[in-house]
């Protein structure tokens, strides 16, 4: 599964960050569900594109006190699905002030299908408060390698994919993770595929606190 493979390949990453700072960058929270980084990952600032086709950077134009940041592609046949319906079940638990204070982005990990509209619609079905980003594909991949994403194109049998020449019918890797952008631009927190609405929801909560 793509969903696999997407894990395995940002694993490997965090893995190369963890040796290059000498095995400390990862530390589990006693208190979250989430991981924080120590150091963080610094986001770069590449403009992307909002569903409205105005330019959107995850630092330039993210004001909250917290965004959270996922990955995929609106294709995908099991995981994106998944950590959308997180997304929104966690929104869902928010107090109005609370989701004042919090930004929530989906960046498509497939921009050759997924238009302006296309992410437009599959972000609102989810809920309207989530922002749909797309752009160029070097763009996004700039911006998902900043955060240790990595971003592959496949046929159904495995093979990898020239990006600049996709057939009509392909999936994606990508990661999996859903990330936490503090104010600072930095992230600082992740986390995995497999959290629960309410464990986000209570991390979230906390995040702010500390704020």
């Amino acid at each position: 599964m793509r969903g696999r493979r997407a894990r395995a390949a940002v694993l490997v990453a965090l893995l190369g960050l963890l040796a290059a700072c000498g095995g400390g960058a990862q530390t589990a929270s006693a208190e979250l569900a989430g991981t924080r980084l120590d150091p963080p990952f610094e986001v770069a600032s590449t403009p992307l594109v909002d569903t409205d086709g105005e330019a959107y950077s995850l630092t330039e134009d993210t004001d909250e006190d917290l965004t959270l940041v996922f990955f995929g592609y609106t294709h995908c046949p099991d995981i994106c699905g998944q950590v959308m319906a997180t997304l929104a079940g966690m929104l869902a638990r928010l107090d109005d002030e609370q989701r004042e204070r919090l930004e929530v982005v989906f960046v498509t990990t497939d921009p050759a299908r997924d238009t302006q509209q296309v992410v437009a619609d599959y972000v609102a079905a989810f809920d309207p408060a989530i922002t749909g980003v797309t752009g160029d594909r070097a763009d996004i991949v700039e911006v998902a390698a900043s955060m240790k994403v990595a971003i592959g194109y496949f046929d159904a049998a495995g093979r990898e994919l020239d990006p600049q020449d996709l057939p009509d019918t392909y999936e994606v890797d990508h990661g999996t993770q859903v990330f936490g952008i503090s104010a600072d631009d930095d992230v600082e927190t992740y986390w995995g595929s497999d959290v629960s609405q309410a464990q986000l929801a209570r991390d979230v909560t906390m995040l702010l606190d500390e704020g």
